[in-house]
């Protein structure tokens, strides 16, 4: 006897602790990656954006330098044009000097007027709206540079006409001969070719001097010839554009960009608040977030989805192992049942093989009693013997169920015979007679005699359709109680096959479970109903004989398993069969 020990079932709270951990598993298995490569991608992404915004200031700022310096070359180019054209004699006749900044102003608006001065700096000529002829320069920082040096652009300053502007002038001539001429350079116009960089929302160009005061105007605050509040810039040494990242007065992050132009007199500085010129560095790390906010939730949606799956067929399967083991424990126990029965119906035997030769002696004692006259006729007598008959009668009928059982219950090697399914199933039918009988089951039973044999094991067939019998009794009792109730149980010839069905009128079978009827430890019945094994062995026993079972069912309808064998060849279907 083979005991089967219970086996522990996992609890509520074991399923949610496997649960946390298969969750916690499922997440932090594709999320730390996930998050690690959208970190690094973000970061060398925004890297990259930084560099590219730095790399476009630095391009900006050394464009516009270039721009600038080629716009005060340009002036000076067209002084020295006209210095060359023209003496200092001619330059004083009335209208020449008219004339020539009238042709200056057609090619560049900005010349504001026109001044020739001699060597003690005094304005000889002049052309433009103020009346400056005849005043004295010669104390001028800018008239002492262009003596000096030949060639001049000043820084931007108020003289006598008390308006911030700034001049190019150019020396000609040598000793008591030097002469000078000076162009007046409109500042606004300065300040909108300085100021036409757009670079973003905040950006701006504005030009210093070495002493930090604004050459031009700056948009976000800042006049002419007032001192800037940063002096970010003026102490670089070298003439390639610099960068930075620095607050201003105000407090805000700009990047800036500074170059030096003019002879490095002058500073050119690009600037623009960090976060304008960073925007796509941010709006890239609000991507990287919302990306890393949808791809976590899909992880975790998609984890929590699958772990529950995951727990629900665990469930399952722990369910059906408890199902199975219980259902082990079942047939082990009808096993163990089924072995008893054996024992008893071999004990049982024994006294009725008494009670059986008892019955004959007392028969022959009354047949001798009523020979010798010791005995007379009568109503007593006449019971006395009906009696006796009916003791035989019972006695035959256990001895028929102890053989019946000693039979089924025998274990022998199968010995497939030629077996008459019209004698046959008579018997299995009334084997079960009597329990159809009490359940209220009306038992059909048809087997025509002129059926051919089959070559199977009695006792294994017998076992088959006693399963298909059973089952079908205990579906019909499901559905119909003791009223109403049907089971057939028929035979017919199919081709050269014989064909039993088992039919009954019961719940029916599922569509999903249909197809599993015959898999071991599958059962539709409740738990300690069925074994599940009944429809998996008479599967196999069928198989064995070279025959095949198959079910159709309907719920609420009824269910119909269909045993086909093979029909015994007879010599005569033999000898046809020989050529």
């Amino acid at each position: 006897m083979i005991d089967h020990e219970p086996q522990p079932q996992p609890t509520s709270g074991a399923y949610e602790s496997l649960r946390r951990r298969i969750l916690a598993s499922m997440i932090l298995a594709p999320a730390l990656p996930f998050a690690v490569v959208l970190l690094v991608g973000t970061v060398n992404f925004n890297l990259a954006i930084r560099e590219a915004t730095v790399s476009r200031m630095v391009r900006i700022a050394e464009d516009h330098r270039n721009a600038v310096q080629a716009f005060l070359d340009e002036r000076h180019a067209d002084l020295e044009f006209v210095a060359h054209l023209w003496t200092f004699e001619g330059l004083r006749r009335e209208r020449t000097l008219a004339d020539v900044l009238a042709d200056l102003r057609r090619q560049a608006p900005a010349f504001v007027d026109l001044g020739v001065f001699d060597a003690d700096g005094v304005l000889v000529a002049y052309e433009g709206p103020y009346d400056l002829t005849g005043k004295v320069y010669s104390d001028a920082e800018w008239f002492r540079r262009v003596v000096e040096r030949g060639t001049f652009v000043s820084d931007v300053f108020l003289g006598y006409r008390n308006s911030p502007h700034f001049v190019i002038a150019i020396a000609r001539g040598e000793g008591a001969g030097r002469w000078v001429l000076r162009a007046t350079i409109d500042p606004q116009l300065f300040t909108q070719m300085v100021e036409s960089v757009h670079t973003g929302r905040t950006g701006e160009a504005y030009v210093l001097n070495r002493e930090g005061v604004f050459q031009t105007a700056r948009r976000s605050g800042g006049t002419l010839l007032e001192v800037a509040p940063e002096r970010v810039g003026l102490d670089q040494a070298s003439r390639a554009v610099a960068t930075t990242v620095a607050r201003d007065a105000g407090g805000e992050r700009f990047v800036w960009a500074t170059a030096w132009l003019n002879d490095d007199q002058w500073l050119l500085v690009v600037r623009q608040e960090v976060g304008d010129a960073f925007w796509p560095v941010r709006r890239a790390t609000y991507l990287g977030i919302v990306i890393l906010v949808i791809g976590g939730s899909a992880i975790v949606l998609l984890a929590v989805s699958m772990t529950d799956g995951l727990i629900r067929r665990l469930q399952r399967l722990d369910e059906e192992k408890r199902r199975l083991n219980q259902q082990l424990i079942v047939a082990g126990r009808l096993a163990e049942i089924g072995e008893m029965s054996a024992g008893f119906a071999h004990e049982i035997n024994n006294p009725l093989q008494i009670i059986r030769s008892e019955h004959a002696l007392i028969a022959a004692i009354l047949d001798d009693l009523f020979a010798r006259g010791d005995l007379t006729r009568s109503d007593d007598t006449a019971e006395l013997l009906d009696s006796v008959r009916q003791i035989r009668t019972q006695v035959d009928r256990c001895a028929a169920v102890t053989q019946g059982i000693l039979k089924f219950a025998r274990q022998t090697e199968p010995t497939p015979r030629e077996l008459a399914l019209s004698e046959f199933i008579p018997e299995v039918a009334a084997m079960v007679a009597s329990k159809a009988a009490v359940s209220g089951i009306a038992l059909d039973i048809a087997a025509p005699a002129d059926l051919p044999p089959v070559v199977a094991d009695r006792a294994q067939l017998q076992q088959v359709v006693l399963n298909l019998v059973n089952n079908a009794f205990d579906a019909v009792e499901q559905r119909h109680g003791t009223v109403g109730g049907r089971v057939g149980i028929t035979a017919v010839k199919n081709g050269d096959r014989i064909e039993i069905a088992v039919q009954d009128n019961g719940t029916g079978i599922s569509a999903n479970d249909l197809e599993k009827v015959f898999t071991p430890f599958f059962s539709t019945k409740p738990v300690g109903k069925g074994t599940g094994l009944g429809l998996s062995i008479c599967f196999g026993i069928v198989d064995s004989m070279g025959g095949s079972i198959r079910v159709a069912s309907e719920e609420r309808v009824g269910t119909t398993f269909t045993v086909s064998l093979p029909a015994a060849v007879s010599q005569e279907d033999e000898r046809r069969k020989t050529p």
